[in-house]
């Protein structure tokens, strides 16, 4: 494929809205938390199914990028001083240039690394609460996205240079850099959600801890509401008053308002424009 033709520049507008599909997708991972009446928390399944497979969708158009790259052109660099350069049609010069330079980052964010947390490495610890996870699935998650940030970013640039769409109109460019705005805001929105979730299970955990006589951590995990013994406890220790952002017994912070308005227990739709206005409220 020559870089230079029409087929390399529609490709890459493809990918770029790929890239800008997955920006939005995975930080709805963090969204999957959600406490229960019950005083437990757990994943949503049906909303975990929907996630994974849309991000499993664009995973294949990195996988299929990949390819492409094997396949692509390049211009010889000593042959550029000469016009438009000489173009190196080889495929085992194209092979071994790229993966001297761009496979490797080009696989690694191709690869399901929130579905494989998600579907398989997390349900395998059998951690209790989702603040046991918390720092694990944000810090690998967001190690991806900033790579597939840095990904979309400069094929961005590329595309708006070579057709002008961005600097054609005023407001197309506000547009533009509105998009990338949002986008911040929406990964804040969602890391505030799940770590407001933390901070709910915090609460129940400093109540376990100060009346200790029965209460373990796994009361927290929406397997054990059957439990006897949990629910005794929950009618005796008064956890549901004592974790109430409105009493004194635990320091919210900013993250009280997601339990007062409901936002953990609350639709996909209520988590994901509350943790979106929250992010475009914090980021000014």
């Amino acid at each position: 494929m020559d870089p230079r033709g029409r087929g390399a520049s529609r490709w890459n507008r493809v990918f770029l809205a790929a890239c800008l599909v997955s920006l939005v997708v995975d930080p709805l991972f963090f969204l999957l938390p959600e406490v229960q009446p019950e005083l437990c928390s757990k994943n949503g399944v049906p909303l975990g199914i929907v996630i994974s497979v849309l991000r499993s969708i664009v995973d294949a158009f990195y996988i299929i990028n990949i390819v492409i790259n094997f396949r692509t052109a390049y211009v010889a660099p000593s042959s550029r001083v000469f016009g438009r350069g000489e173009l190196v049609i080889d495929s085992r010069k194209i092979a071994a240039r790229y993966l001297k330079r761009d496979f490797w980052i080009d696989l690694t964010a191709a690869l399901p690394i929130p579905q494989v947390l998600n579907w398989v490495v997390l349900p395998n610890l059998k951690i209790p609460t989702i603040s046991d996870t918390e720092t694990f699935l944000i810090l690998l998650i967001i190690a991806q996205y900033i790579q597939r940030l840095l990904m979309a970013y400069p094929l961005s640039m590329k595309i708006s240079k070579a057709t002008g769409i961005v600097t054609s109109t005023a407001w197309v460019g506000a547009a533009y850099n509105l998009m990338f705005y949002l986008l911040a805001s929406h990964i804040v929105g969602t890391i505030w959600y799940l770590v407001s979730i933390a901070r709910e299970e915090g609460c129940w955990r400093s109540v376990c801890d100060q009346y200790n006589s029965s209460c373990n951590y796994s009361f927290f995990s929406c397997h054990m509401i059957d439990d006897p013994t949990r629910n005794a406890w929950i009618l005796t220790s008064n956890v549901t008053t004592l974790c109430n952002p409105s009493s004194p017994y635990y320091t919210w912070g900013l993250y009280g308002p997601a339990v007062t308005f409901g936002i953990t227990t609350g639709g996909f739709f209520k988590k994901f424009f509350y943790c979106l206005w929250f992010g475009l409220r914090n980021l000014r």
